[in-house]
């Protein structure tokens, strides 16, 4: 088939090099966000370049101009591999068979744009991967292909997305685009009983409260590992938190109290139990280890983070 693929980083990247890869396809375009100064540029770009393929980098799908271009390609399908631009119903529905599109949840579960944090940060057990036809609404549409992935007690947001998600992710992209090739590919409704919705999950509100279960700041923590950072407090400057494991029972400290330092960890101590530290971040460094930290600070035992 002759394939559009719009996507963004190392996700949209991977995409395409996997469709050209396997050699059964035409790229006849690549789309990706326009260049924003001063940042790096998108790996989707770098990559098409590289390769000698088309592309395309419009401010948005709306334009008369861009949706023409769009119809002079005759694609047969739209690939979209993480997108942060909204695509409109007439610029899906260009290509022959119309656009699918990635999202790492189990949809209609996790709608939103930070879909991998959250199940994470809600103790959940399982989360995974759907390949959907987009509509209108967000994260919306009929699903046609779709993924478990398990969620280990332990996992962090890093484990999930690039241990278990990424590359699985990829292959069923590829998986999706030949059950479209074969005909009648499934076109399954979203249960809107069950649909969720977040949006970002950005580091102000990831401030960590000592006072919650030591289940839930542990959960917090690791769904925000490596972003954007659960953080807490001391002497009034922020400390953020990364590298982490939960101890259960009580350990008879009050809540954000140190209450052990260890040749590879600090002991935070929470309700129920306490967070075993061993990666964090101080407002003016970069990310050290628990035992950096306390020589850089002079730590003891007995200060209390948050207060």
């Amino acid at each position: 088939m002759r394939l559009i693929l719009n996507g963004q980083q190392a996700f949209g990247k991977a995409t395409l090099e996997a469709i050209l890869e396997k050699g059964a396809d035409e790229i006849v375009g690549v789309f990706c966000a326009p260049d924003k100064e001063g940042k790096p540029v998108d790996p989707v770009k770098e990559f098409a370049l590289e390769k000698g393929l088309p592309l395309f980098q419009p401010p948005n799908y709306t334009d008369k101009e861009v949706l023409d271009h769009m119809r002079s390609l005759k694609a047969d399908l739209m690939v979209m591999a993480y997108m942060i631009i909204f695509v409109p119903e007439e610029a899906r529905d260009i290509p022959t068979h119309g656009s699918i599109c990635f999202h790492p949840s189990l949809l209609p579960k996790h709608r939103g744009p930070s879909s991998i944090n959250w199940p994470i940060i809600g103790g959940a057990t399982e989360t995974g991967i759907t390949i959907f036809w987009p509509d209108d609404g967000l994260d919306e549409g009929f699903i046609l292909h779709q993924d478990k992935v398990a969620i280990g007690p332990d996992d962090t947001l890093g484990d999930i997305y690039f241990g278990k998600i990424f590359d699985r992710g990829v292959a069923m992209m590829l998986e999706a685009i030949d059950m479209v090739k074969a005909g009648n590919p499934p076109k399954i409704p979203q249960n809107e009983d069950e649909a969720t919705y977040e949006s970002w999950c950005r580091k102000k509100d990831m401030q960590i409260d000592w006072s919650k279960p030591v289940a839930e700041v542990y959960n917090q923590i690791r769904g925000c590992n490596p972003q954007p950072g659960a953080w807490t407090t001391i002497d009034g400057n922020e400390l953020s938190i990364f590298d982490s494991r939960k101890v259960d029972g009580d350990t008879g400290g009050k809540p954000g109290e140190v209450v052990d330092i260890a040749d590879d960890h600090i002991l935070v101590a929470a309700p129920g139990g306490a967070v075993k530290v061993m990666r964090l971040r101080p407002h003016d460094d970069k990310k050290i280890t628990a035992p950096e930290y306390v020589a850089k600070v002079g730590l003891q035992k007995g200060k209390v983070l948050g207060a």
